[in-house]
């Protein structure tokens, strides 16, 4: 054991050291996960309303049936992540190259504008099976590794706060690329400034962001270094996976976390299907909807840049609370302002931004607290087993938007068949994307603050207990 032990330390004294080519890589995983994945979260009810006709309450059906089959396909992957051996390209990396390919091409097979004239038989028989094939299947099967692979990046806490924030970047540029770009490609208006999909060019943009992503999961697997040789999970006996689960749902900081995880995405997965009906039905203006969604660059870039102060000095926790009082506070002032100029709802966006942004840019390094204060308080790190389930509570917020955004906008009566909706649907329109963020925003802050236990100085205690652990093996 001992002689293994020295093995794997001389291992990691030969390979390169952590830096700008791993945060850069990392960033480029994300920014790859999200052309396919935020594509989907922003336009795919829109896609499947407006180009095939397909009831909203039909589509949020499908984005519900599929979330419960990722309770056991995220669970799954976790588990066969954690069980699996270390190649020479490490323990995760391996599976970026193995299903880049494949999440690539199911996310262009569910925007096939061809299908427009099948049948409505047809359209839902493919629009389950593309759905299903690219979400639960393929995309867990690369989304867990590459989550996972932080770990094994590096074991340093700084290190792994400026992952998290390059991972958050990644997701920002791709949000920004989409939001900003899609809607200058796929809406023209008609003669009375209505807003018309062109359904040819959605299929075209949707192949060209396929493509992006295998560039950019390219350059992932090519830049990034896994330093941490992480054995398959095992004790004496080999770890169950029912005994994993106990374990997990002892941990107050994971399901802490999973709550927040849950109400956050249910908020901003309903936010960015909502946005694309605010701007086009209610305000009216397409090109407002592009700088709407630029404007989380400057955001961005400026709170990763002050990330790594703001965690020494206020910690993640308590900024991630007041972010979220912050956002909650501004959604609901414009909620109440009823305003009808896209610009005013802009300038209210950048103030709850910054607490939505800000909450963000550490969602990622949360996960790695919570594996560590996992390994102090049971013995157990379960890396794969925590990310997935964690990746898991995010797609029920994910599913729960879009199962609720389908069903409001049914419940509202929004009919994509006309051009000019009636006042009682662009008032529930407006409500559903002022009013729901501010309510759920204002739950996330209380769950990070009564629920959350890893505070700055428990973070900092558990980095100790760790760091000790280590070098007395």
């Amino acid at each position: 054991m001992e002689l293994r032990q020295e093995q794997v330390r001389q291992e990691n004294k030969s390979v390169k050291p952590f830096g700008i080519k791993d945060k850069l890589g990392y960033l480029c995983g994300d920014l790859g996960n999200d052309f396919t994945f935020i594509f989907a979260s922003m336009y795919l009810m829109v896609f499947y309303t407006n180009v095939w006709g397909v009831s909203p309450s039909l589509v949020g059906t499908l984005f519900l049936v599929s979330r419960c089959l990722d309770a056991f396909t995220d669970v799954t992957m976790g588990r066969i992540v954690d069980k699996s051996k270390a190649t020479k390209d490490g323990k995760f990396r391996p599976w970026i190259k193995r299903m880049a390919g494949p999440v690539a091409l199911a996310s262009f097979l569910m925007y096939q504008s061809s299908l427009a004239g099948a049948s409505m038989t047809v359209k839902v028989v493919v629009m389950f099976a593309t759905y299903i094939l690219w979400g639960s299947l393929c995309y867990t099967a690369i989304n867990i590794p590459y989550g996972s692979m932080a770990s094994a990046m590096t074991d340093v806490p700084e290190e792994r706060a400026a992952l998290s924030t390059w991972r958050s970047l990644g997701a920002n540029f791709a949000s920004i690329i989409i939001g900003a770009v899609v809607p200058q490609l796929i809406y023209m208006a008609d003669a009375n400034g209505n807003q018309i999909i062109d359904g040819g060019k959605f299929t075209l943009v949707a192949g060209i962001f396929s493509v992006f992503a295998l560039i950019c999961y390219a350059v992932c697997y090519m830049f990034t270094t896994e330093r941490i040789k992480l054995e398959p999970a095992q004790t004496e006996e080999k770890t169950s996976l029912i005994k994993s689960f106990k374990t997990i749902v002892s941990n107050r900081a994971l399901l802490a976390i999973i709550g927040a995880a849950i109400v956050l995405l249910l908020s901003q997965f309903m936010g960015q299907t909502m946005n694309q009906y605010l701007f086009a039905n209610y305000f009216k203006d397409i090109n407002a909807l592009s700088l709407f969604n630029m404007v989380g660059l400057p955001l961005s870039l400026g709170l990763a840049a002050m990330s790594g102060v703001i965690a020494s000095k206020f910690g993640k926790k308590e900024f991630s609370v007041f972010g979220m009082f912050l956002a909650a506070a501004a959604y609901g002032i414009v909620y109440f302002m009823k305003v009808t100029n896209p610009w005013i709802f802009i300038g209210m966006y950048v103030i709850a931004g910054i607490g939505v942004t800000g909450f963000n840019m550490y969602i990622w390094a949360h996960i790695t607290d919570v594996i560590d204060y996992n390994e102090v308080k049971f013995g157990e790190r379960n890396d794969g087993v925590i990310y997935g389930v964690y990746s898991f509570s995010r797609k029920i917020g994910q599913a729960l938007a879009g199962g609720l955004g389908g069903y409001a906008l049914a419940f509202i009566g929004f009919n994509a068949a006309v051009q000019e909706q009636t006042t009682q649907v662009l008032d529930g329109i407006y409500a559903l994307s002022t009013l729901f963020p501010a309510v759920c925003y204002g739950i996330v802050a209380l769950i990070m603050l009564l629920g959350y236990p890893l505070s700055k100085k428990v973070i900092a205690e558990n980095g100790r207990i760790l760091a000790e652990k280590r070098a007395n093996n």
